[in-house]
């Protein structure tokens, strides 16, 4: 059967506005500007973003990474990003940094798969730094009377945020120098699960995810309709290979059937 190409998604030129640092770990840009009107937002609290960076090779082309976009708003005209940062390790993180009003960036998108349920009976979220802005959209997002539970691994006391969440929802912030790609899902397994159906949003480091499938899928027995996870990245690689391995056994979350 013949398919129906997929039309490309829009690609947008935005202009920065500012620049703040949320912790020593996080930064976030504002942008906006002109081309702020091309920017088709989505209803999705995980949408996402390819930014093309301009590396400095002459002859080379530009390199994308793909950033959650946190907030939109549309009265001032603006989208915030934000950026984990390692010193000058990296692309996205050190341009975030010595970012500058005026500045422009070149970002297609945005495309997005969650959006929390308003009438799922439990919610699950799980994640690292890297899962941050999208969990605190979700959070955000949830009705004032969600219940559920949010784990957010973390190298450091100074990485803790204060994020927005209903009552019901218990953030537990777990502060670990040494990785460990079972954390999360040991912190998961000890949490009281209910008996009523849980929707999960849970993504983050390539081990970290897999090792929170084998327990949400294989022992927890989570529906894949109820499931959104996925890595963000994986511990030693760069981020080019990170994205070659989506296509190999090693870079799969759920193994081929």
């Amino acid at each position: 059967m013949n398919q129906t190409p997929r039309a490309p998604r829009p690609s947008t030129e935005l202009e920065v506005f500012s620049t703040e640092f949320l912790s020593p770990h996080l930064v976030r840009v504002r942008l906006g500007g002109e081309g702020f009107s091309g920017f088709e937002d989505r209803p999705e609290t995980d949408k996402y973003v390819k930014l093309k960076f301009v590396t400095p090779a002459p002859e080379s082309h530009p390199v994308t990474r793909t950033y959650t976009v946190r907030q939109v708003d549309a009265k001032s005209r603006t989208l915030d990003i934000d950026f984990v940062v390692h010193g000058a390790d990296g692309l996205a993180g050190p341009w975030a940094m010595a970012a500058q009003p005026g500045d422009k960036i070149t970002l297609v998108g945005p495309g997005g798969g969650y959006l929390p349920d308003p009438e799922a009976a439990w919610h699950l979220f799980a994640g690292d730094l890297s899962a941050v802005p999208a969990i605190a959209a979700a959070l955000e997002a949830l009705p004032a009377d969600a219940v559920g539970a949010a784990f957010i691994e973390v190298e450091s006391d100074d990485a803790i945020l204060d994020l927005a969440a209903p009552s019901g929802v218990d953030v537990k912030w777990i502060v670990s120098a040494s990785p460990d790609p079972d954390l999360l899902a040991e912190h998961v397994r000890s949490h009281a699960w209910p008996n009523e159906a849980v929707q999960v949003f849970a993504h983050g480091e390539r081990e970290s995810m897999k090792a929170l499938r084998r327990l949400l899928v294989n022992e927890l027995e989570v529906p894949r309709t109820q499931l959104s996870l996925s890595g963000y990245w994986a511990r030693g690689r760069s981020e080019d290979r990170f994205q070659a391995e989506k296509r190999e056994p090693i870079g799969q979350i759920f193994p081929a059937s």
